[in-house]
């Protein structure tokens, strides 16, 4: 396993690509209402993304087609943006964007309420996102890759919730997936230990029904085996001597 660790510029190279990810993210999230087509989403961020100088990081990346991965409701991860899929009242869409800025990449998701939405999903929304700032709060030079699952996944699994065990987050740098994983469960003192200039991306995939999940025959859509709700956030951080420093904010 080759653990990059960044120097200083190297980390303020990633927070530059990490803010054009924010403000992609934010544009799009500001136009979600019910009605609107996941590719109006994706045909906005790729204007953004290249009106801020950057380059989209997932297009292309093993033939995936488009900027955005857009996931609706029982969608957990990798959902393609399409004409025909409109939102509609009561949905929740993940929304994940990477970009590529001076050789440097960003990524970062966030999971957005399309109108009123029910009282479980408004929790699992809430609790995924609540799950993910456990986990940076447990990225800490010395500690270990553990510690991050373990607080994921416990605050998720309090909630009465699950945590997708199939995909997880990664090392980033020059390349959107470096070493180490980082899986949203685990144990603590185990794993990894993390080191001074680590930057990973952590990215909780919480789940209201079972954890099991399958890919549909377009070969990227991840779903909930039982076809109940699943949330995903996720935020790059490096690991500093003074405490977890969150690139996509």
């Amino acid at each position: 396993m080759a653990i990059v660790c960044k120097s200083a510029g190297e980390i303020e190279k990633m927070r530059r690509s990490g803010r054009i990810v924010r403000q992609v993210l934010d544009a799009v999230t500001a136009m979600v209402a019910p009605g609107l087509s996941t590719m109006d989403l994706e045909r906005a961020a790729e204007k953004k993304i290249r009106d801020l100088g950057a380059k989209p990081a997932f297009k292309g990346y093993y033939d995936y087609p488009c900027v955005l991965c857009t996931s609706i409701n029982q969608e957990v991860v990798h959902g393609i943006p399409s004409e025909t899929r409109r939102l509609a009242a009561g949905d929740i869409v993940s929304i994940d964007c990477g970009v590529v800025l001076d050789g440097y990449y960003g990524d970062a998701a966030v999971t957005v309420p399309v109108g009123e939405i029910s009282e479980e999903v408004r929790t699992l929304v809430a609790v995924t996102e609540q799950s993910l700032h456990r986990g940076i709060a447990a990225a800490l030079a010395g500690g270990r890759v553990g510690d991050i699952g373990a607080a994921v996944q416990e605050h998720a699994e309090a909630a009465g919730f699950s945590v997708v065990r199939e995909f997880v987050g990664h090392g980033i740098g020059t390349k959107l997936h470096e070493d180490p994983q980082v899986p949203n469960y685990g144990v603590r003192d185990q794993g990894l230990k993390l080191k001074e200039g680590m930057v990973i991306a952590i990215e909780p995939m919480v789940n209201a029904g079972g954890a099991s999940v399958r890919v549909l025959d377009d070969k990227w859509t991840a779903v909930t085996q039982d076809g109940k709700p699943s949330a995903h956030f996720e935020h790059c951080v490096a690991i500093t001597k003074d405490g977890p420093v969150i690139l996509t904010d």
